[in-house]
């Protein structure tokens, strides 16, 4: 507490004063079509919260010293990445060739998923888990940093949240190095909330969203059942969903998985009508229920022989905020699934068993019948066919046959030609099209035409024998 404490001081009195410093240099976020704020606002967040940071947990007593001196190569590795970007926005290529070297830091000294639950992991399993679960957290962080104090009080949150779980878990090294950034963020966030004076910029982000990686990594470490792997995903749950929902949303509209774009969870909020202090209060509340599940799994005591019910908690309470969000992709996806497809297997089941009718009539007059019980099966208010030349019957050559099969009016007509056997039309009416119920009439007339040509043949076959 006492580090925590002296790293909120440090940040509470940096971030004024390299704010002003930047402000006179120019060295500002401009506002722009993803961004929320009207007017420049420097970017260097980073600086204070950092320097809060490493003071603090370099007075630590054993054994959060010796975590901390595993951790500061990398953590400042990521940190002159982020700030670099800052001054001169590197391509992401190099970033993210910066953030790999910097994970690989940590896995060099000793931090690292060297187990999940009871089950141990070679090295050719932990490395690439280790650098991927690094990666994740720290750009899961930088991109939910959308909206004034959001991506601060999410990391604040986080790292209370891993504070706690490893005072539950009797776990000193991880309660040492976790707290000291929870208070360096809440300096930071006097500052930071609407209307914001300054922003974390990328040298903030980063190095919050890899330190609360380097915190999961730690925790994991002393874990000892598979289920209680899961408490640095809950306590980082809304920046690692946002990831999630992005990916998805980008598949499903076909663009790079990993673009820019205005469709992040806070971006959701502001165009339901939600002010920025809002959307930001929703989902602090939102990261605190999952910091309390988070605790709440950490605590063997109470979730001892609950794990599961406390992961399935979390997930319905996720999967309902979610669909509060209702974005388009998900509601299209969801309607397919559960709407949209099972009509499609209907319609596709009701087509199948029209080819087989039709196909098996013995003549053309059968095949008629058949396809007049089959339009009204589907609900079609009428049919008629214009049989033109051809000598269907001795008394019905070049008449029309026409069946009226509902006292709704016409609203639409679908013409198919038949090939030397004149135009099959079928009507149908608005209410009727509306329901959903009237086939695919593409595939409709696809199979109309091959009955036909072939009942025909089969007709003029037996004629000639």
């Amino acid at each position: 507490m006492l580090a925590a404490g002296t790293a909120f001081i440090i940040a509470l009195i940096l971030t004024p004063i390299f704010r002003d410093i930047f402000r006179a240099y120019n060295v500002v976020d401009r506002p722009g079509r993803r961004k929320v704020h009207a007017y420049p606002i420097p970017r260097v967040g980073g600086i204070p919260i950092m320097a809060g940071y490493v003071f603090a947990v370099l007075q630590l007593p054993h054994p959060g010293t010796s975590h901390a001196f595993a951790l500061l190569p990398g953590v400042l590795a990521i940190f002159a990445v982020g700030l670099v970007d800052d001054f001169f926005n590197l391509r992401p290529l190099t970033k993210l060739a910066g953030q790999v070297g910097a994970a690989l830091l940590i896995y060099a000294n000793d931090i690292r998923i060297e187990k999940l639950g009871d089950l141990a992991l070679p090295v050719w399993l932990s490395l690439p888990l280790t650098v991927f679960w690094l990666l994740l957290a720290t750009n899961a962080l930088n991109l939910i940093d959308g909206l004034d104090g959001l991506c601060a009080g999410m990391g604040f949150f986080a790292a209370l949240a891993m504070g706690a779980a490893g005072v539950l878990q009797h776990n000193p090294a991880l309660t040492h190095v976790a707290l000291p950034l929870a208070g360096a963020l809440l300096g930071f966030l006097v500052y930071n909330l609407n209307p914001a004076t300054v922003f974390l910029g990328d040298s903030g982000a980063l190095s919050t969203g890899f330190l609360l990686g380097c915190f999961g990594l730690v925790w994991t470490q002393q874990s000892t059942t598979l289920a209680s792997t899961a408490v640095p995903l809950l306590a980082m749950a809304i920046p690692l969903l946002d990831v999630l929902i992005s990916i998805v949303r980008r598949f499903f509209r076909g663009h790079p998985l990993f673009g820019a774009d205005r469709g992040h969870t806070h971006h959701r909020l502001l165009d339901k009508g939600c002010s920025v202090r809002q959307a930001t209060g929703i989902l602090y509340l939102v990261a605190l229920a999952g910091t309390g599940f988070a605790v709440l799994l950490a605590w063997q005591p109470v979730a001892g022989g609950y794990h599961g019910a406390v992961l399935g908690g979390f997930g319905v309470f996720c999967l309902f905020g979610i669909g509060e969000l209702r974005y388009p992709e998900l509601e299209a996806t969801k309607a397919l699934l559960f709407g949209e497809f099972r009509k499609a297997v209907a319609v596709t089941a009701r087509l199948k068993q029209v080819q087989e009718t039709l196909t098996h009539a013995p003549d053309l007059q059968h095949w008629w019948e058949a396809v007049v019980r089959s339009a009204k099966d589907e609900g079609f208010a009428g049919v008629r066919w214009a049989t033109g030349s051809y000598d269907l019957a001795s008394d019905v050559g070049g008449r029309q046959l026409q069946h009226q099969l509902s006292s709704a009016d016409d609203a639409w007509t679908f013409e198919i030609r038949l090939e030397g056997g004149g135009i099959v039309e079928f009507s149908g009416s608005s209410a009727r099209d509306a329901a959903g119920a009237s086939p695919d009439l593409i595939r409709f007339a696809a199979v109309l035409r091959e009955s036909f040509d072939l009942v025909r043949a089969r007709a003029a076959q037996t004629a000639i024998q």
